[in-house]
């Protein structure tokens, strides 16, 4: 009896990409591509420079990547290679244990939710210092004993920062009735009314976390609103910005020639100069005038992103206190224009300090904070609102998804970990 030829069956794929089925994301598509082509795994600046795309765009399909478990990350020496994991893929079950919705769009915020600014008028003027007189002091104090040479030296050096921590301690905010949203879905349910307008924000948190995207996306949300909104970026181009806010499906282009946004890159090397130059040249005035550092001529700014302090700080390695005078003043004139800044510090993933140097969080009116947890052999993103001056908000850790439209936030959805 001759022997039945069996039938043959078509091989399954190897490995089924997930977005390919779930998601148009061609950015996305094309590092899944990449990584399933490098089963050695590759660092982040190897997929920038092979698919030419911004680091924060590759970030932001990265963490989502990795969140969802498709893929894994090795360090190795000093490199933290990412590849793509075969044991998940290949399973069949879903890997998300809190479906995420699908189609999640942006909606910028309604104009009764941002009131009009704040008059421009009646601003407090910084005390002049007078050096005459602090020289004096210490000459007197060199000659009675009471210093030395190094002491008197070091005091004279200080002492303009001294005198501008006291200024900012007994700078007394008046109550405020105005606030802001942020436009971001599911973000405005943890604020009461929303954020002080004319307040100063840190956003804190890992590389990678979202701050960037989290910016980003508020700045379009009040540009849309016909708000001016300036991004002062101390690292990434104007245009891998741009590019990196369309990845988003923004209309950035047109924000930007309707004049209501404007994303500048400054070199804070460039700053650590005028600073010093200005302390040289300073006798008996206001130490910094900082206007011409940071604003192009003729753009007044509702809301404010500096990106970052971490960025400004390492170009004053070694001139701390030259930082700290600088930052200070930076604060208080954000204050003096009634704008609302969101400024981006670099931290730990799960941070016990949420600035450089401590003068930060005493200055700012606010402290938004980013993670990224790990739960089991998955990584999950979560926000916390942990301090607002002048506002109520809620007080727990909530998920959050960096998604193709942007940035959502699940305020019922508490995430409980080690933090």
């Amino acid at each position: 009896m001759p022997k039945k030829r069996k039938t043959k069956t078509k091989a399954k794929p190897k490995r089924k990409i997930r977005s390919e089925i779930k998601t148009k994301d061609k950015t996305r598509i094309k590092i899944e591509d990449l990584l399933a082509s490098h089963t050695e795994g590759l660092t982040i600046q190897e997929i920038m420079d092979k698919t030419k795309l911004a680091r924060h765009t590759v970030l932001a399909r990265l963490h989502a990547l990795v969140g969802e478990g498709n893929v894994n990350v090795r360090k190795i020496n000093m490199a933290k290679l990412h590849y793509l994991n075969e044991d998940v893929l290949s399973k069949e079950e879903d890997l998300e244990e809190n479906p995420i919705k699908e189609k999640i769009d942006v909606q910028p915020i309604k104009e009764d939710h941002i009131k009009e600014p704040l008059s421009k008028k009646n601003v407090e003027e910084t005390p002049k210092i007078d050096m005459s007189k602090i020289k004096e002091e210490i000459e007197n104090e060199l000659k009675t004993g009471k210093l030395d040479k190094n002491q008197a030296q070091i005091k004279e050096q200080r002492e303009p920062l001294t005198h501008v921590v006291d200024s900012s301690k007994h700078l007394i905010k008046g109550k405020t009735d105005e606030f802001i949203r942020t436009g971001v879905p599911g973000f405005d349910d943890l604020f009461g009314e929303g954020i002080p307008k004319g307040s100063a924000v840190l956003l804190a948190g890992g590389a990678g976390n979202g701050k960037t995207i989290l910016s980003l996306q508020i700045l379009y949300n009040h540009a849309m609103n016909g708000k001016k909104c300036l991004y002062m970026s101390f690292e990434e181009s104007e245009e891998k910005l741009t590019h990196h806010m369309e990845d988003f499906g923004w209309d950035t282009r047109k924000l930007i020639k309707d004049g209501n946004l404007m994303i500048k890159r400054f070199n804070p090397f460039d700053i650590t100069r005028s600073v010093d130059a200005l302390l040289m040249k300073a006798k008996g005035e206001l130490l910094i005038e900082i206007d011409p550092i940071i604003f192009p001529g003729g753009f007044e700014p509702d809301i404010i992103v500096v990106d970052s302090l971490t960025a400004i700080a390492s170009a004053f390695t070694g001139k701390e206190d030259s930082y700290r005078i600088y930052i200070e003043q930076l604060f208080r004139f954000f204050e003096k224009i009634k704008a609302t800044s969101f400024l981006i510090t670099e931290t730990k993933q799960i941070p016990t300090v949420f600035s450089q140097t401590g003068v930060e969080e005493f200055l700012a009116d606010g402290v938004i904070v980013l993670y990224n947890i790990k739960r089991s052999n998955v990584r999950k993103n979560a926000i916390e609102i942990l301090k607002l001056r002048g506002a109520q908000h809620q007080k727990k850790i909530v998920a959050m998804q960096i998604t193709n439209k942007g940035i959502v936030v699940y305020p019922e959805q508490e995430v409980f970990s080690e933090i």
